[in-house]
Formats: structure tokens, sequence, C-alpha cells
């Protein structure tokens, strides 16, 4: 800050809170401290363009200020010569007679946020359906599939799954013949969070006469 801006009493009164902005959120922000009397820069911290103190401040509703008025306008949209978007907001700070001693305006660069969207978007995209064959013998794998479509359209974990949901899982998995290989049921019992024994007895649920039915009806109040 040079001498002439600290000699001004309104940029020392605002200097502290101007900074604390830019500090937070630069180097993104550019704040500006105007004089709504000769329509120049008082201070700038962060500048996004070339501008300095004692340059023209460029906004024409310093003309037009009234104490009655709304003293917080925006954001509002903003453009810089090189295409860059800014959103601004423009605040009027008064003197202890309501008259507008400064204008403050903090114009914030929107070029990272949408970058940032734009790479969001993209990983949101819909994905293709799986390719099938290429999972076929891949039991594992099928193990995760069907643990995780379950966990996904009841939208709670699986340590959170209720007995009910468990036997439905179980019914799925040996559906998909899961269980015809040799230590799948090790597996299915560290992907649902359980003991082995807790597999072994809810396969012999299912298994028994009438099981699947049961477990269709244990099912009805969870997830589909």
């Amino acid at each position: 800050m040079t001498t002439d801006e600290e000699a001004d009493p309104r940029v020392r009164a605002w200097e502290p809170a101007c900074r604390a902005v830019a500090l937070l959120l630069g180097p993104y922000v550019e704040v500006v401290l105007h004089d709504p009397g000769t329509r120049r820069v008082l201070a700038i911290w962060n500048p996004l363009t070339a501008r300095a103190p004692g340059d023209p401040s460029s906004i024409g509703e310093l003309d037009s200020l009234d104490p009655a008025a709304r003293d917080v306008s925006g954001p509002y949209e903003k453009l810089l010569a090189d295409g860059r978007r800014l959103a601004s907001v423009s605040a009027v700070l008064r003197d202890p007679d309501g008259g507008a001693a400064a204008v403050l305006c903090v114009n914030l660069d929107r070029t990272p946020l949408e970058q940032a969207a734009a790479a969001l978007a993209a990983f949101a995209a819909p994905s293709v359906p799986r390719p099938e064959p290429l999972f076929a013998d891949d039991w594992n794998e099928r193990v995760r599939h069907i643990i995780g479509a379950y966990v996904r359209a009841c939208g709670r974990p699986v340590e959170r799954l209720t007995r009910a949901d468990r036997l439905a899982v179980l019914a799925r998995l040996e559906e998909a013949k899961v269980f015809t290989v040799r230590r799948a049921a090790p597996v299915v019992a560290g992907t649902l969070r359980v003991s082995r024994s807790t597999v072994y007895g809810l396969l012999a649920e299912l298994r028994a006469p009438d099981g699947v039915s049961r477990a269709s009806r244990a099912a009805g109040g969870s997830c589909r």
C-alpha cells in the first residue's frame, strides 16, 4: 500500500476487512475500494487487471448514489477483456451522516469454478453398460457387483443391512450361482461385513423348503 493510500482515512478504516477477503479468496478475487466523489480507485487488493490506485473507477453507478438507495448490489456479471467472467458485488460504505464515503467492489473470477464444474460434469457423464462377457468368469467381481447394486438401491451401507436384506442379497447371489464356486462364502461374508457362520446360517435358511419364497417376502419391505 502506498503512502497516499495510507493517508486516506477511508482506506485505513476498511483495509483490514478488504485484505481479509482478499486473503481468504485470493488469487481468484479482486477487492476494490472506490472514491465516489472522484470516481477513482482508492485502493485495490489482488488486482485481476492492470488497474491501480488513482485510476478511473469506470463504474457508472457512482454517478447516482442516493443515501436512501439500496447499499448492496449483486452478484452481477462482468466481463474482462480476455474473456474471463466475474461475479461482482458492490456495497456503498457510508459515513456517520449517511453520505457515500466509499464503494467496495468484490470481483470473483469464475473461471476456476467453471473449469471445475466442467470436469465434474465430464466425470458424471453416463457410463456405457458393463460388458458382461468380460466379467462372466470373475465371480469376485460378480459378488461385488450384486451386493453393490443392492446397497446402492437401498441407500444404506452394508453394515446397516437387515437380516431380510441379507437374505435377499444371498438369494441374488444364489441365483447368479456364486456359491457353486469353492470358498465363495468367506468372500461374501467379508463383503457383507458379517461372519462366515452368519452366511452359512442364512444360506441354510435360504435353501430350506420354501426358503427362497421366505427370502422374497422378507425383502418385500426392504429394497427391490
